[in-house]
């Protein structure tokens, strides 16, 4: 059998992990010299340096005026649940999943919220639910792209302008390099550690005025942990809103997304940040387009992610093993790679299923995608070779 011969190209960057992402290209320690570090975050400096992240993520992300942006606990996971829990119950609510957080989502609704009244949309991994059928007089909650299967709405279109319900969206692998439509979002949360590489425990959550009308009027049935509270005496309270958190956040975390903020906003805001999540989307996409061992764990083209790109194996002599030694062939694929130092963290979610899960966020170079897929086809044949020779 012939020598596998190893790419000569490398990527100068091998981090290609789904979060935490990598940082923005030039990024070094030297980025966050101005952290006010064993400063109160409520002294003056601490209030302006949380003011200007959510002012710049208002300019970035195109939030309109009256819509709130609050930076909350626990990552976008905390948002999440934030939401849930302050706004769910005052009418029925329709959950939709296609992947394990989303799944994870509805989980917590049923069996911990405990709610009498949820429809459960679900679609297996590779799909999207019959969104037609989502009914948008109830509350919705949803994911926009789903970090795990590589699946995403492929626009707002399905969300009626009058509904009368809440939409909840998880838009934490889609902040930054999709499209939001936020006139049909009412919630809308993102984590700092994906799109623009940030740090993570830190979460961001998006009023829209209809929410906010919600969280005033509306009472939950169940206590509140005061880490969830938005409103006191029936009052919002604002402070969260404009930096004064309610918990104390990390100032060295806050300083490394202001930079990432300013950063995108150096290269074009949006736009360019769509750009280049859809460019190096195309790199894969065109790879697999030459490759007949490797697919799109999305089924529809119009779906497929531009930031966790998932792919499964498609050689028959692969999807002939059972599901282990299927997912033990992807595994190795993984490990080949995170060994040759080309690939780090590209392994599918644990609940996915077997395969790989590429990160094509805007803080990754083009070039480095280019320059990893040689080494993709390298694994495989490399892992083949290796089932061949033990099966001999």
């Amino acid at each position: 059998m012939a020598d596998i011969i190893a790419p000569a190209a490398r990527p100068a960057n091998s981090h290609f992990s789904s979060g935490p992402c990598s940082k923005r290209p030039g990024w070094s320690l030297d980025a966050l010299s101005d952290a006010p570090l064993g400063r109160s975050h409520r002294a003056k400096v601490g209030k302006e340096k949380l003011k200007l992240a959510i002012d710049l993520t208002r300019e970035i992300l195109n939030v309109p005026a009256d819509y709130r942006i609050g930076i909350v606990p626990a990552s976008d996971t905390g948002a999440v649940e934030m939401a849930m829990w302050s706004l769910l119950g005052e009418r029925g609510v329709d959950m939709l999943s296609w992947e394990s957080f989303g799944a994870g989502w509805v989980t917590d609704v049923v069996k911990q919220l405990k709610l009498a009244d949820v429809r459960k949309f679900n679609a297996d991994y590779g799909l999207l639910p019959n969104l037609a059928e989502v009914d948008f007089d109830r509350d919705v909650v949803f994911t926009w792209n789903g970090t795990t299967s590589g699946v995403r709405v492929a626009n707002a279109d399905f969300i009626p302008a009058d509904r009368k319900g809440l939409t909840i969206c998880d838009a934490t692998s889609a902040a930054f390099a999709q499209d939001l439509d936020f006139s049909k979002l009412d919630v809308t949360t993102f984590s700092w550690q994906k799109v623009l590489g940030g740090e993570g425990g830190h979460g961001v959550i998006i009023l829209s005025p209809r929410a906010v009308e919600r969280l005033t009027t509306y009472v939950p049935a169940w206590p509140l942990p005061k880490i969830f509270r938005m409103t006191s005496g029936g009052k919002l309270i604002e402070g969260i809103f404009v930096g004064e958190t309610i918990n104390t956040p990390s100032m060295l975390c806050v300083e490394d997304y202001v930079d990432a903020l300013k950063w995108a906003k150096s290269i074009g805001g949006l736009e360019a940040l769509i750009a280049r999540a859809d460019a190096n989307a195309k790199v894969i996409f065109d790879f697999i387009e030459e490759n007949d061992w490797i697919a799109n764990l999305a089924v529809d083209d119009a779906t497929r992610s531009n930031t966790s790109v998932c792919v499964k194996i498609v050689d028959p002599a692969i999807t002939a093993l059972d599901a282990d030694a299927q997912a033990a062939f992807a595994k190795g694929i993984a490990s080949i790679l995170e060994k040759q130092g080309v690939a780090y963290d590209i392994g599918a979610y644990r609940d996915a299923p077997a395969g790989l899960r590429i990160w094509a966020g805007a803080t990754i170079e083009t070039a480095d995608m280019a320059a990893l897929m040689p080494w993709l086809t390298f694994a495989y044949e490399t892992q083949k070779a290796s089932l061949a020779k033990a099966a001999a």
